[in-house]
């Protein structure tokens, strides 16, 4: 992929103006470090996300400031110098030149030089907008730059006077996206979509979880994604009813379903899928049963993302919908107003409070997740969820995603014989537009016969 400084320049100019509004000062985001995986191999390296928005630099052991001062915005870049013999073994490197001919710093220098630059960066700064807790060493350096400066004052030294998260300037900026992230996006829709096709022709009776995996991050890989965007799940038979199951090596049974939930990574950028397919290529009659309820109150919560919508709200017509399914199922006893009353007082508990561990299960024995989340350069994207005590109305450019699930336990004796250990969740990107929404991952079967005609081998 061509590398565009445009876009990244474009993100910083509009942080920097939240910063001057904010009252200035200086936005301190380290790169990713390399880690290791055993021995001296490390772990594939992928770049903090809040960097890589800024900078667009996919290297490690890097360092990006932002300084907003009356009257001057600067960009700064650490970057790890240019070593030919380094360069050999681990390839090549942007260096000093590179962080300024190419990324558009202001000025760039080595992290050997960043002992003294950074005092001097700092130094009477209103605010200095940096993440405690992310990295321990990092934190000690911070922490030791302010306490020399403090020392300094007979000096005219002087710390910024506050000390505040980056989050709140930078992760509102990126729960908003540009045309450009969109694009992206819409990338990594299309090869996750062939990923998913993957998974329902290989997933067949004898095939084993991870060979489905391998065949879904193949997919990703030859369309030119990174590879997943998280941890693929491809769950067979009862493993389908555990939400954060891992590939592993059971084999695909005939009268089994499988669940998919599997995202390629295209620049930085994920998508999140989730699809659940008969091994045998056709839904018996009580699973297609179960997929059509769940596959009916996604129908209702797409319908309702719009601007001005709320996650909440979603979430709330979401349980509403599961409910009406599963008391049809005889999954919960009826009538079926007084269930869906119930479900529709327990969304509006407070996850984890008294009132909340005490209340009926209900639905909650069915369905325990949330229903959306936001999406983006992360999984599980920025952004707050609550503003102002409220859940926040949607707007046009964010993306979140539509995920109603429904899982039967293989030991729950009050559900059909025919239920127990199957698990179904449906999800896709939804994007917010000005009139509505958009389904970014309508290309990945859903309905029914088109699920069964995916499996065709």
């Amino acid at each position: 992929m061509t590398f565009d400084p445009i876009p990244h320049a474009e993100r910083r100019a509009a942080v920097f103006a939240e910063l001057e509004r904010r009252g200035g000062g200086v936005l301190l985001l380290p790169s990713a470090g390399e880690k290791l995986r055993n021995s001296t191999n490390e772990h594939l390296f992928r770049q903090d996300s809040d960097f890589h928005y800024l900078t667009g630099l996919d290297e490690p052991d890097s360092c990006a400031l932002l300084s907003a001062r009356p009257g001057e915005r600067r960009f700064l870049l650490f970057v790890r110098p240019r070593d030919k013999e380094k360069e050999i073994w681990n390839g090549r490197r942007v260096g000093v030149e590179g962080a300024t001919a190419l990324l558009k710093a202001d000025a760039a220098f080595t992290m050997a030089d960043l002992e003294a630059e950074l005092p001097r960066a700092l130094d009477g700064a209103a605010t200095l907008w940096y993440r405690l807790g992310g990295d321990a060493a990092w934190d000690q350096r911070i922490i030791g730059v302010l306490t020399a400066l403090r020392g300094q004052g007979r000096a005219g030294k002087r710390p910024p006077a506050a000390l505040a998260d980056p989050g709140a300037v930078l992760h509102e900026q990126r729960l908003l996206k540009r045309p450009d992230e969109i694009a992206l996006l819409r990338k990594a829709a299309d090869l996750t979509a062939e990923g998913h096709f993957a998974a329902m022709r290989d997933g067949s009776a004898g095939r084993r979880e991870f060979q489905v995996q391998a065949e879904i991050e193949y997919a990703f890989r030859r369309r030119g994604a990174a590879g997943p965007g998280y941890g693929t799940i491809v769950a067979a038979g009862a493993n389908s009813t555990i939400l954060h199951y891992r590939a592993g090596d059971d084999e695909l049974r005939d009268g089994q379903v499988c669940l998919v939930d599997a995202g390629g990574e295209y620049g930085l950028y994920t998508a999140d899928v989730t699809r659940t397919f008969p091994v045998s290529g056709k839904f018996s009659g009580a699973q297609r049963d179960l997929y059509q309820a769940c596959l009916a109150a996604q129908a209702v919560a797409i319908a309702a993302v719009k601007p001005g919508a709320t996650i909440d709200g979603i979430h709330a017509l979401t349980v509403r919908a599961l409910t009406e399914g599963l008391v049809g199922l005889g999954l919960l006893p009826g009538p079926v107003e007084a269930r869906v009353a119930e479900g529709d007082a327990l969304v509006k508990l407070t996850p984890g409070s008294p009132e909340e561990k005490s209340a009926p299960k209900g639905y909650r024995k069915y369905y325990m997740h949330r229903t959306s989340h936001w999406l983006g350069m992360d999984v599980h994207d920025v952004g707050e969820y609550v503003v102002g005590g409220a859940s926040r109305p949607l707007m046009p450019g964010m993306v979140l995603t539509v995920e109603p699930g429904l899982y039967v336990a293989e030991d729950d004796e009050t559900a059909p014989a025919a239920l127990r250990g199957v698990g179904i969740r449906i999800e896709d990107d939804l994007l917010v537009t000005a009139t509505g929404s958009e389904n970014l991952t309508a290309a990945v079967p859903k309905e029914i016969a088109d699920v069964e005609a995916a499996c065709t081998r």
